[in-house]
């Protein structure tokens, strides 16, 4: 069994904020890639000269452009044209509301679960459940808006932060703050399984590692750990990630375009229009990079965060 901890909530905020720091900088290429991959699977169509501008990858009606050259055809060549086209800096679009997200989201999060696991104790095997699905369900509704600004900003060519909050706020105006948690519902229905997955496969890890020893797991133990449990998790929520994306990434766009899907419609709408569409293979959509990304962020965010309780728990910080 590991030992109590015994760590203050200051101490617990600063090792998951450098462990969310860390993460982001990692994996933001991969969750940019990702969401191109899923946004172009079904996109508005607008007029010609607006097609290509604002990165809408299908083929126009205008101006009959063969879909071919113009759509992403894997991930492969997600990563090369996007950097051919767009420079490197562009795999680190929506950085800024990403890093405002993943703090405080951070924080909570893994902060609520080590308080929840250590009132219902960390023995039970139902903790892991329980303090997953609540902890991911108040940090998932705390940072929503910051969610879909970021999601916006990265699936959208060429649009700037200001962009993206003037189709925000048209939005709002227009369906009031309710549009703020626009993907909301999908978002829970990926997050909260996710989180139940990954800390049930987590804590079962770490305890079959320690059997009954005292004790940490090492920092290689706790990558290695997360790593797995992340990426059972990230390919079985999956289709709930394509759904967010499709949702969020409609906000702003024309009511009056061809082909135009409401962001109100409902996550089971999206979905049947998906497997109606693309078949059952288009719920997953994006499956290469979104792996790519939450293995390692599971991995080096779990692992900064054991290492950072680690050292607090031996060298306590001065009063």
């Amino acid at each position: 069994m590991p030992p109590k901890e015994n760590l203050t909530h200051t101490e617990r905020m600063i090792a998951s904020c450098t462990g969310a720091l860390l993460t982001s900088l990692v994996v933001t290429p991969f969750d940019v890639v990702k969401t191109r991959l899923q946004a172009q699977a079904h996109p508005t169509l607008w007029q010609c000269e607006q097609h290509f501008a604002h990165g809408v990858f299908d083929i126009c009606q205008t101006c009959g452009v063969d879909p071919a050259n113009v759509r992403f055809r894997g991930t492969a060549d997600a990563f090369s044209r996007i950097y051919a086209n767009e420079g490197l800096v562009s795999f680190w679009r929506g950085l800024p509301p990403t890093l405002l997200m993943a703090l405080p989201s951070t924080v909570a999060y893994f902060t609520t679960y080590d308080m929840i696991r250590e009132r219902l104790g960390s023995d039970r095997s139902s903790t892991p459940v329980i303090a997953g699905a609540a902890s991911r369900t108040f940090a998932v509704t705390l940072i929503s808006p910051l969610e879909l600004v970021r999601t916006k900003l990265q699936a959208t060519k060429g649009y700037s932060l200001l962009d993206v909050i003037g189709d925000v706020s048209v939005t709002v105006r227009r369906e009031g703050w309710r549009a703020l948690f626009r993907g909301l519902f999908p978002t829970l229905l990926r997050d909260v399984p996710f989180s139940i997955i990954y800390w049930s496969g987590y804590e079962t890890l770490k305890k079959w590692r320690l059997r009954g020893t005292e004790g940490n797991l090492t920092f290689l133990q706790s990558f290695t750990a997360g790593a797995l449990s992340g990426t059972l998790a990230a390919v079985m929520t999956l289709p709930f990630d394509v759904v967010k994306t499709r949702q969020q990434s409609s906000i702003g766009q024309p009511q009056n375009g061809m082909a135009v899907q409401s962001g109100k419609d409902s996550a089971r709408q999206i979905m049947s229009d998906i497997v109606r569409r693309s078949g059952y293979q288009g719920l997953f959509v994006g499956i290469v990079p979104r792996v790519a990304k939450v293995a390692p962020a599971c991995a080096i965010m779990i692992s900064s965060y054991e290492l950072g309780k680690s050292y607090f728990t031996q060298n306590r910080l001065a009063p």
